[in-house]
């Protein structure tokens, strides 16, 4: 078992005290995570912020006082390099491309399983960006009849259309280098030239963005 000072530490944002009391005991008996605190609401998260930044972060979304959309807003500011991880339930998709453009980079259910969560904040840690595979699907569904906010599809080359595909299929670099035969390298570049095109600041940003432009299909 990891020893509590080389766990990976998290945060708990959730006003529902249950709910954040069963997390943390999961999260505990998890190998490499350890929570450090809880708030109720954003502000309180806020707070602690100025004592202690955690290496990942749990956040609701609705919630008393500030909501998790101004957390993030906000912490992201002053902490720009923050993981965060939305709790979603279903019919929040309206505020997913809000949480988003406010630097979250993962997305997982309430009722998701200790194992999807340990998945989650693994990836995220590592740098990668977190869709629950269900709540793609409701945003997909969600976003589908949205009108499109902008174009740059024509601007994208075929190669790039293909590795903005398998981005949102949420493949590595070094897996969509293998999957396309070119180097990890090159797909860097097309990322990155994706990403300025798209105006996208993140992985999950440009997930979103593509999805609500209806240029993949999930």
């Amino acid at each position: 078992m990891t020893s509590k000072l080389l766990k990976r530490k998290v945060i708990i944002v959730d006003d529902h005290t249950l709910f954040r009391n069963g997390l943390r005991i999961l999260l505990n008996n998890l190998e490499n995570y350890h929570v450090i605190a809880e708030a109720a609401n954003g502000k309180q998260f806020l707070d602690m912020l100025e004592k202690n930044v955690p290496d990942l972060v749990l956040l609701d979304i609705n919630m008393p006082v500030m909501d998790g959309i101004e957390a993030a807003t906000f912490a992201h500011e002053k902490y720009p390099d923050l993981k965060i991880i939305t709790l979603s339930m279903y019919g929040e998709e309206d505020y997913y491309y809000k949480m988003v453009n406010a630097g979250v980079k993962g997305f997982v259910l309430k009722n998701s399983d200790i194992k999807e969560v340990n998945a989650a904040l693994d990836i995220v840690y590592e740098g990668g960006s977190y869709f629950s595979s269900e709540l793609l699907q409701n945003l997909v569904n969600s976003l589908k009849s949205s009108p499109k906010s902008k174009e740059f599809h024509s601007e994208l080359s075929e190669r790039e259309m293909e590795i903005l595909i398998l981005i949102c299929q949420g493949l590595s670099n070094q897996e969509i280098g293998d999957k396309l035969f070119i180097s990890k390298r090159t797909v860097d570049k097309h990322r990155a030239n994706i990403l300025e095109k798209s105006e996208s600041k993140n992985t999950a940003q440009l997930v979103v963005y593509a999805i609500k432009n209806r240029l993949v299909e999930l």
